[in-house]
């Protein structure tokens, strides 16, 4: 990518800024390599932003310094930059003018602002009642770690298969993991929450020195929340190949079972840490992992398939 302050993206001019700061001092990673990732893996993780409204989680400052969610899409937006305007669930305004990053422009655009995360709905634009998959977010608890997480995220396919649906894993970018289970059929939130939610509690009643569905923080030592509440219109997970502000500029990476299961294997979870670098050689290798999870069709069961009754 060019070093100057100017650069043109699919016949868009943009002018980029203070491209030597260091936003992840541990690491040394500027501005500059944060533009250059997201140009970079553009292609790839646009179909997971497209169509979807966005908040960004922007630190203008680096990971030590403060931080902002921004809902609101900037007034100061260019033209091909697409809006998607959602009535507002409390809050100051009544409703939000959502940045929806349809195009490469777009995704330079916001890393830009210093928006290292890029968090989306679980829904497409179009209609914003209707998710597209049902999400869990496996947080491991003090004293335990992302292995933790993977042997629950194995519990959580096992029940999903009983179910007949598959789900696909990625790391979270911090200690946790993701695993999504696409639909792409008509649902409502209504219905995947209450799944979701269904799940979680028949993981905690099969595992519970190991697992709790309850977010509560003194009830997580050693244990693994399997976080259901995300399955909800006004909540957005952090996309797939978003960058996550830790200390090293580490990445939500789709990963594959079979990496899960050596991780697990080698008692290693270092190996599910991969940082900016790492994806893009894993794209270039692997392909997009979680390009299922886009057009695979499934309907989601009833709670008994779930539960085994």
């Amino acid at each position: 990518m060019s070093k100057g302050s100017a650069i043109e993206v699919e016949g868009n001019r943009l002018e980029l800024s203070n491209l030597e700061k260091v936003l992840y001092p541990v690491a040394g990673f500027t501005k500059a390599q944060l533009i250059d990732y997201y140009a970079r893996i553009g292609p790839t993780m646009l179909p997971h932003l497209r169509d979807r409204p966005v908040t960004l989680k922007r630190y203008p400052d680096g990971v030590d310094e403060e931080f902002f969610y921004e809902k609101e899409c900037p007034a100061y937006h260019p033209d091909w930059v697409s809006i998607k305007t959602i009535a507002s669930k409390g809050g100051k305004r009544d409703r939000v003018n959502y940045c929806v990053i349809n195009n490469l422009s777009s995704l330079v655009w916001v890393a830009n602002l210093a928006s290292l995360e890029l968090h989306v709905l679980l829904s497409l634009s179009r209609d914003v009642e209707e998710p597209t998959m049902v999400a869990f977010d496996l947080d491991p608890g003090p004293g335990a770690t992302v292995l933790d997480c993977a042997r629950a995220a194995f519990e959580v396919r096992e029940v999903f298969e009983g179910a007949g649906l598959r789900c696909f894993a990625k790391t979270s970018g911090g200690k946790g993991l993701h695993i999504y289970a696409p639909l792409n059929t008509p649902t409502t939130f209504k219905e995947t929450k209450a799944f979701a939610h269904a799940i979680a509690m028949l993981l905690e009643r099969k595992n519970p020195d190991r697992v709790t569905s309850v977010m509560r923080k003194d009830l997580r030592r050693g244990k693994v929340f399997v976080d259901w509440s995300q399955n909800d219109p006004h909540k957005t997970t952090v996309c797939a190949y978003s960058l996550r502000a830790r200390e090293k500029p580490t990445v939500s990476t789709p990963v594959a079972w079979e990496e899960l299961e050596s991780a697990l294997r080698r008692r290693k979870p270092e190996a599910l840490v991969f940082d900016t670098g790492d994806v893009l050689e894993r794209v270039e290798k692997k392909g997009d992992l979680f390009a299922e999870v886009l057009i695979l069709e499934q309907r989601l069961p009833d709670l008994s398939a779930a539960a085994g009754d």
